[in-house]
């Protein structure tokens, strides 16, 4: 493998700045409609003083500016995408095909449904094999993404309290938890009780019990395997002590890609289930959406769930059920993402029972085997067998200056994604890898020698590592700057030279 080198000329302006006076992409024909005068179109007080200022390219500059872009970015399509906990998996190209016939992609939401029995019946479907891999009763499609999933079973877990005359305030977060878990706790008006990890990185029991003793506990929340990779060795001893307290269990299913077809949350103890689609049925996901989130319930949590719940009549129809008035209430327009859906539909409908399961240990091998390759390149610090992904520590880089983001940037020069970096907050320097089902060997072990290679420039050259990237259209950013001052407009040069008018 060669050496990663710069790109020369690769400047903002050569990506973006393209606008030229006086360049025009269309040609519109002459109008043959009658003019109306533009007072009796828009008032006045409402018209702009000046016409928009828009970027002037000509046909040939927009495609090629748009087709420079997607060469741009880089995806699973392009190459490992081994991004710990948010699961960038291949989504297979059949998938689109399906989400792409007239039936579905020609619906029109408010189409009725005896003119959709197709689409309802593919969610009513689904639904069921939701609910069979989770182990529980009911699930709805509406939520738009995980964290939206969270919020409405934590509503949903409001609503069980409250028709129980109880309001506890508390709900317990574990120190490995996705951010979103606090954040959507802070959202359904709980309060977050944190609870710490034990040795063997599960969350810690006698810790556990404290927090329980306080009272106050609406539930907990708890992904397994957890962040750190790992499955939490007392789950069941977990689920008796929160629900003898008076607690309901959530299960954050973003790392079910390790579990499928093995064991089933509902079979742990868990109350309610959500599922990211993307994570574990390979639908799309990045850059805002679109997503789906649906949550699983148990049988005494399903009158909770949004309107309108799926059903199936006695004689086989299919239809929306609103006559639910214990529910929360609705949580997304209409009935969920359904494009994104028939994608998730696809993709079980394609592999089946045996072939979820394949899904999960074929990702459990692969990260183990990534895992064990590093064991002594870089610091892993929980000795034990990982599920889908593993935390390897780049502590012993920072002799030599460099950190974990200063190996996430290097990654991008040889072609490999960056894994998550900094979580869990738990782990010093984390570099949270997972390689996923979908790679193969010869992939990982590319990725490995990556590593490898990387850690020797720090011990050697660690300016490399400082520099890095090199190869990227965009240099490393002052991400702090970026996020308090965000560039939203086009910009237009005013000097003759760069083409402005």
């Amino acid at each position: 493998m060669a050496d990663a080198q710069g790109l020369p000329g690769m400047d903002r302006r050569t990506i973006y700045e393209k606008s030229c006076c006086g360049r025009r992409a269309y040609s519109l024909p002459a109008t043959d409609v009658p003019e109306v005068p533009l007072d009796d179109l828009v008032p006045a007080g409402l018209r702009r003083q000046a016409p928009p200022r828009l970027p002037e390219m000509s046909e040939v500059d927009v495609v090629r500016h748009f087709t420079g872009l997607s060469t741009l970015n880089f995806g699973v399509d392009s190459g490992s995408y081994p991004l710990g906990s948010c699961t960038m998996k291949y989504n297979p190209r059949l998938n689109e095909t399906t989400a792409q016939l007239e039936g579905f992609a020609g619906l029109h939401p408010y189409q009725p449904e005896s003119l959709a029995q197709g689409a309802v019946e593919l969610m009513w479907e689904l639904g069921e094999w939701l609910a069979e891999i989770a182990g529980l009763a009911r699930t709805t499609l509406q939520p738009a993404a995980g964290a939206h999933g969270e919020l409405a079973g934590l509503l949903i877990i409001r609503a069980h309290h409250l028709a129980q005359g109880r309001e506890p305030k508390r709900v317990i977060i574990p120190d490995t938890a996705h951010g979103t878990n606090p954040a959507s706790v802070v959202m359904a008006g709980f309060t977050p009780a944190p609870v710490r990890s034990d040795a063997r990185g599960g969350v810690d029991l006698e810790h556990l019990r404290e927090v329980l003793a306080g009272g106050d506990i609406a539930g907990l929340m708890l992904t397994n395997p957890n962040t750190l990779g790992v499955f939490d060795e007392n789950i069941v001893e977990i689920a008796r002590l929160v629900h003898e307290a008076g607690g309901l269990l959530y299960y954050d299913g973003a790392n079910s890609n390790a579990v499928l077809g093995i064991s089933r949350p509902g079979d742990m103890g868990f109350d309610i289930v959500h599922f990211n689609t993307h994570k574990t049925f390979s639908t799309p996901h990045g850059g805002g959406g679109p997503g789906a989130g649906p949550i699983v319930v148990s049988a005494e949590l399903a009158a909770y769930l949004p309107v309108p719940l799926v059903e199936r009549a006695e004689d086989g129809r299919f239809f929306l059920d609103y006559d639910r008035p214990q529910s929360i209430g609705k949580m997304r327009t209409f009935y969920g993402n359904v494009g994104v859906l028939v994608r998730a539909h696809t993709y079980i409908r394609g592999l089946g029972p045996d072939g979820l399961r394949r899904v999960s240990e074929t990702a459990v091998l692969n990260a183990n085997y990534v895992m064990e390759s590093l064991r002594g390149v870089l610091d892993v610090p929980y000795e034990r067998r990982c599920m889908h992904e593993f935390v390897a520590s780049a502590t012993p880089l920072k002799e030599h200056g460099v950190r974990a983001l200063d190996v996430a940037k290097r990654l991008l020069d040889y072609g490999v994604h960056p894994p998550t970096t900094y979580f869990p907050l738990i782990v010093d320097e984390a570099l949270m890898v997972e390689p996923t089902e979908t790679e193969s060997r010869e992939d990982l072990d590319r990725m490995v020698d990556v590593f490898r290679r990387i850690v020797q420039e720090a011990h050697d050259d660690p300016q490399k590592l400082l520099d890095a990237p090199v190869t990227m259209p965009v240099r490393r950013l002052d991400e702090a700057e970026a996020a308090r001052h965000p560039v939203l407009r086009q910009r237009f040069p005013e000097d003759e030279e760069a083409g402005a008018c």
